[in-house]
């Protein structure tokens, strides 16, 4: 009888402790990776370890080395941890560079390349002693707790609306001492080039950072440098686009 006893404890032991590590298996799954939340069109993937696209249903998870592709006409919602979501619009690529990444100096990194398209990305507010980082071929943007939109052409030219919150974009992300500039407030406007600042050393005129903030864009060319900065409105004939309303809606629907 105590033999029957020892046998199902085990039984019940073993039970619960394959439970347990399926949970914190599931948890670490769930704060290291994405899911597609929404599809519309012709969405893929193409991890590190593929040679070829596939399709990218959604419930598709992502990861850090993935990078996701919509297709014309095509749209599609990426949430990261149940609080950031990044939008594609038509003919958009990204490359997730990092995900929740935690780095030798025990930092959350997340870094996102947008190599081409339009992007609207809603931030929760960014724990001290994490980044999130997102970067185009022109210019790299630290991202605090902010709503925003970026849209890289063909050429790489970049544009950054920011719509609440605060945004820091650069072309040169790895000097830390650059000295941050605020766009200037009224319509966007041609901005004067970059100033040298104190330090150790000279920052180079073709180096430069801005502080976006709410309502307002920064125009960059594809050679990185910064061609109109100011403040835009709702009322703008760009803001009137489906993308925007689309994406507004969304938002909304997030915040009830």
């Amino acid at each position: 009888m105590k033999n029957k006893k020892l046998y199902f404890t085990l039984i019940i032991l073993t039970i619960t402790a394959t439970v347990l590590i399926a949970h914190s298996s599931l948890s670490v799954e769930n704060t290291t990776a994405g899911m597609v939340t929404y599809t519309d069109g012709t969405v893929k993937k193409k991890d590190p370890a593929m040679t070829d696209w596939i399709p990218a249903a959604k419930d598709t998870t992502v990861s850090s080395g993935d990078q996701v592709r919509t297709m014309i006409n095509s749209r599609a919602e990426l949430e990261l941890r149940e609080l950031d979501v990044i939008r594609l619009a038509p003919r958009t690529t990204i490359d997730i560079v990092k995900l929740f990444e935690e780095t030798k100096k025990q930092k959350d990194q997340t870094q996102i390349n947008v190599v081409e398209g339009d992007i609207w990305a809603m931030v929760s507010t960014v724990q001290a002693g994490a980044e999130f980082n997102l970067n185009t071929p022109v210019a790299g943007a630290a991202i605090t707790g902010t709503v925003f939109r970026v849209s890289v052409s063909e050429d790489s030219a970049t544009q950054l609306k920011v719509y609440t919150g605060e945004v820091h974009i650069t072309n040169s992300p790895g000097n830390a001492n650059l000295k941050p500039q605020y766009v200037p407030a009224g319509p966007p406007r041609k901005v004067s080039g970059p100033r040298q600042v104190s330090g150790p050393r000279q920052v180079s005129l073709e180096e430069w950072m801005y502080i976006v903030k709410n309502m307002q864009v920064i125009n960059i060319a594809k050679n990185g440098k910064v061609l109109s900065a100011g403040d835009f409105s709702a009322s703008d004939q760009d803001e009137q686009t489906d993308w925007v309303k689309w994406n507004t809606q969304r938002d909304a629907a997030r915040k009830h």
